[in-house]
């Protein structure tokens, strides 16, 4: 089944150089129903990669280009009055799809990050009395842009807990820049086309049920997201002043789920401590609320992850 997986990889890079991180993630977040948050500068294939995801999937796509003056009907849909008819029916908006990039959402006020949110959580929308259920899959690609600060709503410690990873995605590097400059010059990207299907994304869901993940390991998850509340138990007394609040239960559920999802794509059968570091920052890095005192510090929920990864022992 990893070689559907495979599959997948080489139809996105048609039209997609380097970026491998983002291209998992999006995987992982589809596997285990999760949402992705991106950071990073424009420029970097983010509307490419999840459009292209689609395409190769078979799946709808929309994009929503969140501003200060977006209202909640622009996204869910609203009742509008039929006069032929007498009568109000229901326009849906963009968010019913399968893949949603919501670009940039830290623009969007609060009362419509919360339209958003409830469709996150609870994979449906409510338009007037109705409420109706969104279509699986149902995987929202959310996107932050890092250097610009004026007219963005931060958003809410409640919504970033409903992402189940958090991406920061940097520049290609120097070699994979100068590819990219030729194809875009020379129009010379192949075209995407359907590689895998609804029934291929559920068989591959019901594989990725079957890693195995041992039982020190389970608890190894649990310490690493206990040593995010409480850092003195685990003797990282200096991270009490930087750490305000931890990692909630989703942590865990995430990271449990991630790293299985990550021993599925190195094609192994079994979890393995590897597979929990390579996810842990994507899970953890907006989950960690850093004091005052630390951010004046400049000091990154990164830094702070690293520093418990060393301190507490690998089974």
């Amino acid at each position: 089944m990893n070689q559907k997986i495979q599959t997948l990889k080489k139809e996105l890079c048609k039209v997609i150089i380097g970026q491998e991180q983002m291209i998992d993630g999006l995987i992982i977040g589809l596997l285990c129903h999760g949402h992705i948050l991106v950071e990073g500068v424009p420029g970097l294939a983010k509307t490419t990669t999840i459009n292209a995801f689609s395409k190769a999937l078979g799946l709808d796509f929309k994009r929503i280009q969140f501003t200060p003056d977006l209202l909640p009907s622009d996204i869910i849909g609203a009742e509008i009055y039929d006069p032929q008819n007498n009568s109000f029916k229901i326009k849906k908006g963009p968010l019913f799809t399968n893949l949603l990039l919501a670009d940039e959402v830290n623009r969007a006020p609060s009362k419509v990050q919360s339209a958003l949110l409830e469709a996150m959580q609870e994979r449906q929308v409510t338009i007037g009395d109705e409420s109706f259920i969104l279509e699986k899959p149902f995987l929202v690609m959310a996107t932050q842009n890092p250097i610009e600060q004026e007219g963005v709503y931060t958003l809410p410690e409640a919504q970033l807990d409903r992402f189940m990873m958090k991406l920061v995605v940097g520049h290609n590097s120097e070699e994979e820049e100068l590819e990219i400059m030729r194809r875009v010059a020379t129009n010379s990207f192949e075209e995407i086309t359907e590689v895998l299907n609804l029934e291929d994304i559920e068989n591959i869901k019901n594989e990725l049920a079957t890693i195995h993940i041992d039982a020190q390991l389970e608890k190894y998850i649990i310490t690493l997201i206990s040593a995010t509340r409480e850092p003195a138990k685990f003797g990282m007394d200096s991270l009490g002043t930087i750490i305000a609040f931890g990692a909630s239960p989703r942590a865990s559920i995430d990271l449990y789920k991630a790293s299985k999802a990550k021993a599925f794509l190195r094609a192994n059968t079994f979890v393995t401590p590897s597979d929990i570091g390579f996810v842990l920052y994507d899970v953890l890095r907006h989950r960690i609320v850093l004091s005052y005192e630390a951010r004046a510090k400049g000091i990154t929920s990164d830094e702070v992850i690293s520093t418990i990864l060393k301190n507490i022992p690998i089974p």
